[in-house]
C-alpha cells in the first residue's frame, strides 16, 4: 500500500472527454516524487517538438507530491507544468493555499490534461471520482464569482477551486491559475494554457487521506516547527509577510525602481510590510497545516481604490512591480491592482513589470497618449497604472498589446523599445537585483523557465547560514554578495539543486530549505521517511532536484533553446542611479565566464548549455536522451 500518495494519476483528454486513471507504481514516485519533475515527465513523454503552447497539443499537468496533504507546515503546494506561451520554453509554476491538500484528499496525485474542449468545461474531482461538467455559465466570470457559483452548484462551501479568470480565457500570455481567488500559479502563463483548452476550473473535495508511515512522528515534527518558529529566520514573514523585505532591500539599494534604472526608491516606507500591518492589514492567512501564516489579507473600504479581503493582499513582488517599478507609493492602489490581478487571473510580476516598461517607453516618447487611449502612462501616475491593469485583464486597447508581455510588445513598437525590456527568455524579471546579489544574475540567465528569484539561495544568506548550507555540500568560504567567482557559481548551483528539489516535492521554500528556513534539508529527508517510509538522504533529495533541472534543460534543448537564450537584458548593463548601488552594472564578461563554470559543474555541454547523454543517464534519464535525440 502506498504511503503519502494514492498511486493515481488522472489523464483527461478534453477533445474526446475521456477520463483514465494511471497507476505508475512506487519506482516512478521514488524517482520523480511529484510536483515539477512529475509534470516534466509527462510533458516530455506526451508532446511533440515545436508545438503551439496555446494549441490542443500542449499538455498541462497539475501535480502534487508524495508529501502533499500530510499534517506538517509547507506541504500544501501544487505545481503546474506545460510549454509556456510567454517564453515558448518549459513552463513551471507553484501555488499554495488549501487547494493542493484538498486535491490529494479528493483521491489524486496529479492531473494530466490534453486536447481542447469544444465548449467551456470544469473538472470535478471528489473521493476518487472524476467528471467533466459544463462551464459555459462560468465563462467570463471573475474568480470570486466563479468560485462561489461552483460551490453553490455542487452544494458544498468547502470545495476548493483552481481556475482561470477572464485573462486566462482571453489568453493573456502571463495569465495565472488561481485558487482561493488569491493563490496563484503565477509565472510562465499557465493560466493561458488552461484557458486555451476551454477548461475553466478544477474543483476538488474529498476524504481520501493517504496513510503515512509514522503519523505520530509527523505530528511531533509539526510541533517542533511551531516551537521553534519565533527563533527562526521566517518569523518576520509571519508578522509582516514577504513585504517585510522591501525596506531592507531598499536600505542596501537593491529595490527595483523606475523600470530598473535605480535600486533606491525614496518612498519605499509607504509600501513596506510594517506600514501595511498598521494600516490596511485585516488578518494573517495561512495554507493548509502551516505555522508561518505569511499570507496577507487586506481591506480598504473607502477612497478611489478599495480592496476586498476575499482577494488576499499584495506580496513583496506585487508591491515592487506595481509600486517602485512604476514610481508609485500608494499602498491602497497597489492593494487594488493586486485584487484586479487576482480577479482576472494574472501574474502580478509580469503585469506590473510590463506596465513599468510601458511607462519607461512613454517617458522616452516611444509611446504616446494616442497609443494608450489617452492615458498619460508616466511614472507615478497611479490612476493610469490601475486603469492599464484592468485593460490588460480585458485585452482592451493598449492593454491588448501589453497582454502579450513586454518582450513581444517591444518588438511590435520597435524604435529602441526593446532596449528597455527587462526579461529573460521573454519573462519579466522579479524584484531582486543581481547588481547587488551577484549569483542571481547567473541564475536568472540560466534558469530554464526565465528569470526566477526562488530558484536558488540569495548571496547574503551564505555567511550567516554557513552551517546549514554545508548539509547540501556548500563548503567553500562565504563570498561577498557582489563577487562572482567559481566559489559563488558552486554556491548558486548547489542551492539551485536544493530549491529544485523543493519544487519537486512541492514544499514551500519559506518553510523548508538550505539556509534561513524553518526546517533544514536534513529535516526534509526525515519528513520524507516519516511520510513515505523511504530511507532518503539529503544526497538523494539533491539528486531529485538535479534530475528536475536536467529534465527542464532537456525539454528546452529539444525546442532549440540553449546557451544563446541564457542572457541578461541590456538594462542590467547600464549603471544604476542613486543610493549605495549607484554605478553598479552586470557585464557580459562576468556572466559568460560564470556560465562556463556553471555548465561544466552541471556536467553539460559548455558550448551549447545542454545536458549530455552521460549526465542524463547518470540521473536515470536515458529515456530523455533518446527522446531528444542525444
Amino acid at each position: 500500500m502506498p504511503l503519502g500518495y494514492h498511486d493515481k494519476i488522472l489523464h483527461v483528454d478534453l477533445t474526446t472527454g475521456s477520463l483514465e486513471v494511471e497507476h505508475p507504481g512506487e519506482d516512478f514516485y521514488r524517482a520523480y516524487m511529484g510536483g515539477s519533475a512529475l509534470g516534466l515527465y509527462y510533458l516530455l513523454k506526451l508532446t511533440e517538438t515545436g508545438l503551439d503552447p496555446l494549441g490542443p497539443g500542449n499538455v498541462l499537468v497539475l501535480a502534487l507530491s508524495v508529501l502533499t496533504g500530510a499534517p506538517i507546515p509547507g506541504q500544501s503546494r501544487m505545481t503546474a507544468v506545460a510549454k509556456s506561451p510567454l517564453t515558448e520554453a518549459v513552463g513551471d509554476s507553484q501555488s499554495g493555499g488549501f487547494f493542493p491538500a484538498e486535491m490529494k484528499f479528493a483521491g489524486f496525485d496529479a492531473v494530466v490534461i490534453r486536447g481542447r474542449a469544444a465548449e467551456p468545461v470544469y473538472l470535478w474531482l471528489h473521493n476518487g471520482e472524476a467528471e467533466l461538467r459544463p462551464a459555459g455559465h462560468l465563462w467570463g466570470r471573475v474568480t470570486g464569482e466563479a468560485e462561489a457559483e461552483i460551490r453553490q452548484e455542487l452544494g458544498d462551501d468547502k470545495i476548493e477551486v483552481a481556475q482561470v479568470g477572464p485573462a486566462g480565457e482571453k489568453l493573456v500570455r502571463f495569465a495565472a491559475i488561481m485558487n482561493m481567488s488569491n493563490r496563484a500559479n503565477g509565472r510562465t502563463g499557465m493560466g493561458a494554457v488552461m484557458g486555451s483548452k476551454n477548461l475553466k476550473a478544477v474543483a476538488v473535495r474529498g476524504k481520501e487521506r493517504p496513510e503515512l508511515a509514522d503519523w505520530r512522528a509527523v505530528i511531533e515534527m509539526a510541533k517542533w516547527g511551531a516551537a521553534h518558529f519565533e527563533e527562526s529566520g521566517v518569523y518576520a514573514l509571519g508578522l509582516f509577510g514577504t513585504a517585510h523585505v522591501l525596506s531592507s532591500q531598499n536600505k542596501v539599494c537593491g529595490q527595483v525602481t523606475y523600470n530598473w534604472d535605480s535600486g533606491y526608491f525614496e518612498k519605499a516606507e509607504a509600501l513596506d510590510g510594517q506600514t501595511m500591518a498598521t494600516t490596511i492589514l485585516k488578518e494573517r492567512d495561512t495554507c493548509y497545516a502551516c505555522t508561518v501564516r505569511c499570507k496577507r489579507v487586506v481591506e480598504v473600504k473607502d477612497g478611489p481604490f478599495t480592496a476586498d479581503p476575499h482577494y488576499g493582499g499584495p506580496e513583496y513582488e506585487t508591491l515592487s512591480t506595481f509600486g517602485s517599478y512604476c514610481g508609485i507609493d500608494d499602498l491602497k492602489a497597489v492593494a487594488h491592482v493586486n485584487q484586479l490581478c487576482n480577479m482576472y487571473g494574472m501574474d502580478t510580476i509580469s503585469c506590473g513589470a510590463t506596465i513599468a516598461w510601458a511607462m519607461n517607453c512613454y517617458e522616452q516618447g516611444l509611446v504616446t497618449s494616442a497609443d494608450t487611449g489617452g492615458l498619460e502612462l508616466r511614472y507615478g501616475n497611479t490612476e493610469a497604472m490601475v486603469r492599464m491593469t484592468e485593460m490588460i485583464g480585458k485585452r482592451e486597447g493598449f492593454g491588448d498589446l501589453l497582454a502579450e508581455g513586454s518582450a513581444r510588445a517591444a518588438k511590435a513598437i520597435g524604435n529602441g523599445a526593446e532596449d528597455l525590456v527587462v526579461t529573460v527568455k521573454k519573462q519579466e524579471m522579479p524584484a531582486h537585483m543581481p547588481q547587488v546579489k551577484r549569483s542571481l544574475g547567473l541564475i536568472y540567465a540560466v534558469n530554464p523557465f526565465g528569470a526566477d528569484h526562488q530558484s536558488s539561495e540569495h548571496d547574503p544568506a551564505w555567511k550567516p547560514y554557513q552551517d546549514r548550507l554545508t548539509e547540501i555540500g556548500v563548503r567553500d568560504e562565504p563570498q561577498h554578495p557582489r563577487v562572482m567567482n567559481e566559489e559563488k557559481v558552486r554556491f548558486a548551483l548547489k542551492t539551485q539543486h536544493a530549491y529544485s528539489c523543493l519544487d519537486t516535492v512541492d514544499m514551500c521554500q519559506f518553510v523548508f530549505g538550505p539556509a534561513w528556513h524553518l526546517y533544514s534539508m536534513t529535516q526534509l529527508a526525515e519528513v520524507m521517511r516519516l511520510i513515505t517510509g523511504w530511507e532518503v538522504s539529503v544526497e538523494e533529495l539533491m539528486q531529485v532536484g538535479e534530475r528536475r533541472l536536467n529534465l527542464m534543460r532537456a525539454y528546452n534543448a529539444r525546442e532549440g533553446i540553449g546557451r544563446e537564450a541564457d542572457v541578461l537584458p541590456k538594462k542590467l548593463k547600464k549603471a544604476l542611479v542613486g543610493g549605495k548601488s549607484e554605478g553598479l552594472v552586470i557585464t557580459d564578461e562576468e556572466i559568460e565566464q560564470a556560465k562556463d563554470w556553471y555548465y561544466a559543474m552541471s556536467g553539460w555541454d559548455v558550448a551549447t548549455g545542454n545536458p549530455t547523454r552521460a549526465k542524463l543517464e547518470e540521473l536515470e534519464l536515458g529515456w530523455v536522451a533518446d527522446r531528444i535525440g542525444l
